[in-house]
């Protein structure tokens, strides 16, 4: 059950990683409002990433007997 967690968490930040090149591509052509676009939706996938990390880390250490 805990390597979904960090499969999950991965794709997260794939998808993180991504929107900030997508970001990064239109602020290089001065599309600021798309660059923009995509900076919010790394965040989110940002903080999607944090919390499923979080969550897989602790589902980890449940299954290796830590608390």
């Amino acid at each position: 059950m805990a390597q979904s967690h960090h499969t999950k968490a991965a794709e997260h930040h794939e998808e993180a990683a991504k929107s900030h090149r997508t970001a990064a591509e239109h602020h290089g052509k001065g599309d600021h409002g798309a660059a923009h676009e995509h900076s919010t939706k790394a965040h989110g996938h940002s903080e999607n990433a944090h919390r499923s990390s979080k969550s897989a880390h602790e589902e980890s250490g449940k299954a290796h007997g830590k608390k």
